[in-house]
C-alpha cells in the first residue's frame, strides 16, 4: 500500500509518497503567494483547492495513493455558504487586522480564563476567534451569510470528500474550542454568535473520513504535531528541536502546564488526547544564513561549518545574542536586537560563525529549561541537523543525545502514517513510527559549554533587563 501526506505549508505545498514500510517514494511540490497589504493577509479560498488538485494530479502520474491526509497551520480562516461555497477570501494566520477585537474578547473573558479552557497564554488577532468577531463587525454582509465555518484543514477535506469535519488538534489555537473536553467553549461561542451548526464535526486525528477518486481521505494534524509524528517524537521521552529559518520546539506533555502570567507557551490539544507545549524562537538558522550573505557570501555553509570547528569552545569570548527580529521564548521582547559583545583584534570571521552557531544552542539550552522538558532524547530537524558541529554542539549544550532523521519530510510523514491509521493499515501511529529510520546519533561529550552558556544568559538578561527599565 502507498500512503500520501500532504504538508499544506503557509506559501508552498509539498506532498510526499510512502509505501508500508515508510519508504519515501516520490514528492512533489508547489509554491504560490499570498495577497499581502499592511495586516491584511489573505489568499482565494478556491485556490487552495485548485493548487490541491494539481498536486494530487501530479502525483497520480508516478504513483498510486491508497490513503491520504494533509497537514496544515491552524488558523487560516474560510467562511462558505451553505453549499460550501467561500464568500470571502480566506484570511490567513498571518493576518493581524482583528487586534481591537482581541482586545475586546480579552478585556470580556480574561487570559487566565482563556487559557485554561483553549491552552493559549494570549489573546491575539490572528486566532479564529478574533478574526470571526472582526468579519461580524466589519463585514455584516459576509457574516449574515455565513453557514460554515472552516479552517484550512477542514474545507480541503469538504472538497475531497463532502464531509463537514474537523479534527481537535487544529481547532486547539482557534479559542473556542476547549482542550480539556475536546469539544466546543459554548461560553466563547455565544460571545461570538456562533451557533454549532456553523461549525464541522469534531474526529481524532487519523480517521477515515471519505473517499475522493478511490483514495481514502484521512483527518490529519496541525503542521507541527504531524512533523513531530514524522520525527518519531509520540512519548513524553523525546522532544523535537527544528532550526530552519526560526527555530520550533515540540515537547508532549500529560497534562496542561498551571496558568503562569508571565508565561507566553501555548498548550495544544495532541494527536493521542494528550497535550502538548510549543515554542519558537524568530531568529536561528536565519542568523547565519545573515553572516554568509553579509560577510562571507563566497562561501557555502560546509566552509563556515569548517571555520567554526577550528575555534575554541567560548569564541575566545565572543557573545552574539541572536536578536535579529526580536525574542518571543523564553523572553518576550519584540524590540529586542541582535549584537556581539566582548570583540578583541583577534577575532575572525571563523569566530562569529561560531559565536552565532552557540547563541542558537544557548536559546535551545533555555527553551528547554523553560518548558521544564526531562526527556533526554532530542529529534533534530531542518537544515540545522545537516551541521555535525551545530548538533555536537547543542548535545553538549543541553546533555541530551540528539538524534537526526534520514526523511527530511517528517510532515508529510506524519500525516502519511495519520493515513495508515485511518485506513486501518497500522496498529497504531506508535506502532507505525518504529519504522522511521535515524541517521545520525550525537551522544553529549566531555565538552564543557557550562561557562559559554553562563555567559550568553549574562548579556541575555542585562538586554532584556535594560528593556523592562526603559519601560
Amino acid at each position: 500500500m502507498n500512503f500520501l501526506g500532504i504538508d499544506y505549508g503557509t506559501t508552498s505545498v509539498k506532498a510526499a509518497v510512502f509505501n508500508e514500510k515508510l519508504e519515501q517514494k516520490m514528492c512533489v511540490s508547489k509554491d504560490y503567494r499570498l495577497k499581502i497589504k499592511g495586516d491584511v493577509v489573505e489568499f482565494e479560498a478556491e485556490k487552495y483547492w485548485e493548487i490541491l488538485k494539481e498536486i494530487l494530479h501530479e502525483v497520480s502520474l508516478c504513483e498510486k495513493s491508497d490513503a491520504l491526509a494533509i497537514d496544515t497551520q491552524c488558523e487560516t480562516l474560510i467562511l462558505t455558504d451553505e453549499d460550501g461555497n467561500p464568500l470571502r477570501d480566506a484570511i490567513v494566520w498571518l493576518d493581524n487586522r482583528a487586534s481591537k477585537e482581541a482586545e475586546e474578547i480579552e478585556a470580556y473573558f480574561g487570559r487566565k480564563k482563556v487559557y485554561e479552557i483553549t491552552g493559549q497564554p494570549e489573546i491575539t488577532a490572528t486566532w479564529p476567534a478574533s478574526k470571526l468577531l472582526w468579519i461580524k463587525k466589519h463585514e455584516p454582509d459576509v457574516w449574515e451569510k455565513t453557514k460554515k465555518i472552516f479552517l484550512l484543514e477542514d474545507y480541503l477535506i469538504y472538497k475531497l470528500t463532502g464531509e463537514f469535519v474537523t479534527e481537535k488538534t487544529l481547532q486547539s489555537s482557534s479559542l473556542y474550542f476547549d482542550i480539556r473536553e475536546g469539544d466546543w467553549w459554548e461560553e466563547m461561542l455565544d460571545f461570538l454568535s456562533v451557533t454549532k451548526d456553523m461549525l464541522p464535526k469534531i474526529l481524532d486525528s487519523g480517521v477515515f473520513v471519505g473517499e475522493y477518486e478511490g483514495i481514502k481521505v484521512v483527518t490529519s494534524s496541525m503542521d507541527q504535531i504531524a512533523g513531530a509524528i514524522g520525527a518519531g517524537v509520540t512519548g513524553n521521552d523525546r522532544v523535537s528541536e527544528m532550526t530552519g529559518t526560526t527555530m520550533a520546539i515540540f515537547a508532549p506533555t500529560d497534562k496542561i502546564p498551571a496558568y503562569d502570567e508571565e508565561s507566553i507557551v501555548p498548550c495544544h490539544y495532541n494527536y493521542n488526547n494528550g497535550y502538548c507545549l510549543l515554542s519558537w524562537s524568530p531568529t536561528a538558522g536565519m542568523a547565519l544564513k545573515w553572516f554568509k550573505n553579509a560577510f562571507l557570501p563566497d562561501r557555502d555553509f560546509s566552509e563556515i561549518d569548517k571555520m567554526a570547528q577550528e575555534v575554541s569552545i567560548g569564541s575566545d569570548g565572543l557573545v552574539f545574542l541572536p536578536y535579529l527580529c526580536g525574542s518571543t521564548m523564553p523572553k518576550y521582547n519584540p524590540d529586542a536586537r541582535g549584537s556581539f559583545t566582548g570583540l578583541t583584534p583577534e577575532h575572525t570571521p571563523a569566530h562569529f560563525a561560531r559565536s552565532i552557531m552557540e547563541s542558537v544552542a544557548c536559546i535551545l539550552k533555555s527553551n528547554l529549561d523553560y518548558l521544564g522538558v526531562s526527556a533526554k532524547e532530542i529529534r533534530a530537524m531542518g537544515g540545522g541537523a545537516l551541521s555535525k558541529l551545530w548538533c555536537s554542539m547543542k548535545a553538549d549544550m543541553t546533555g541530551k543525545t540528539l538524534v537526526t532523521l534520514k526523511n527530511k519530510e517528517t510532515a508529510c510523514l506524519g500525516s502519511a502514517i495519520l493515513a495508515g491509521v485511518g485506513c486501518g493499515y497500522f496498529e497504531s501511529v506508535e506502532k507505525a513510527t518504529e519504522m522511521i529510520e535515524t541517521d545520525k546519533v550525537y551522544m553529549p561529550q566531555n565538552n564543557d559549554y557550562s561557562k559559554v552558556y553562563e555567559k550568553y544568559m549574562y548579556y541575555d538578561n542585562i538586554l532584556n533587563t535594560r528593556k523592562e527599565k526603559e519601560i
